[in-house]
């Protein structure tokens, strides 16, 4: 009888101990969604907001247009890839969409009057806002997929994540182009 409950004893400590290290993975992964809703809440902004900039521009006829297609067609690149939630192409895609405003501004640096036009200062400094948002997001995005993939991966919860099919995620890492961004900054400042 003694040698039952302590079989049974032990039967429900094991459970319990499973049942707590399935709910602390289901929290991690709750925990990458959390943090990719903030940066694609970011992203939205920053996408409905490109739009009003660009037209800024084409108000200035000599603007270059090749300039202005190329941040376009990034942004609908970044649009695709958020929208699929496909993390290695929105690393690219920002990336490029990145070196493409950083072209933006730098052209927009010949011409003084579109400079000096308050509509285009305020698009410049809440995209700058947007930009440094999406990289403190990013930041804590990836420490969350750390985390995460760290807890699915550590005995004995690896057991219990492939039994449950938690599976990793990917980090969001921009692309080399990256570099860019230092350009970016530095033009908006």
């Amino acid at each position: 009888m003694i040698t039952v409950l302590i079989m049974l004893g032990i039967v429900i400590v094991v459970l319990i101990y499973i049942v707590s290290l399935y709910n602390n993975l289901v929290q991690l992964k709750h925990g990458v969604a959390k943090a990719w809703a903030n940066i694609d809440v970011l992203l939205k902004q920053r996408h409905d907001e490109l739009p009003k900039l660009v037209e800024v521009c084409k108000q200035y006829k000599q603007f270059e247009q090749d300039t202005l297609q190329r941040v376009i067609a990034a942004r609908s690149q970044v649009q695709t890839a958020r929208e699929g939630q496909d993390i290695s192409a929105l690393g690219k895609a920002e990336g490029a969409l990145r070196n493409s405003l950083g072209g933006l501004f730098a052209v927009a640096e010949a011409y003084p009057e579109l400079k000096s036009n308050e509509h285009f200062m305020q698009l410049q400094a809440r995209i700058t806002g947007l930009e440094n948002g999406i990289a403190d997001r990013r930041e804590v995005y990836n420490e969350s997929v750390n985390i995460y993939n760290v807890g699915i991966e550590q005995f004995p919860a690896v057991m219990v994540a492939s039994t449950f099919n938690f599976t990793g995620k990917k980090l969001l890492e921009f692309s080399s182009e990256e570099k860019a961004d230092v350009n970016i900054k530095s033009l908006f400042n």
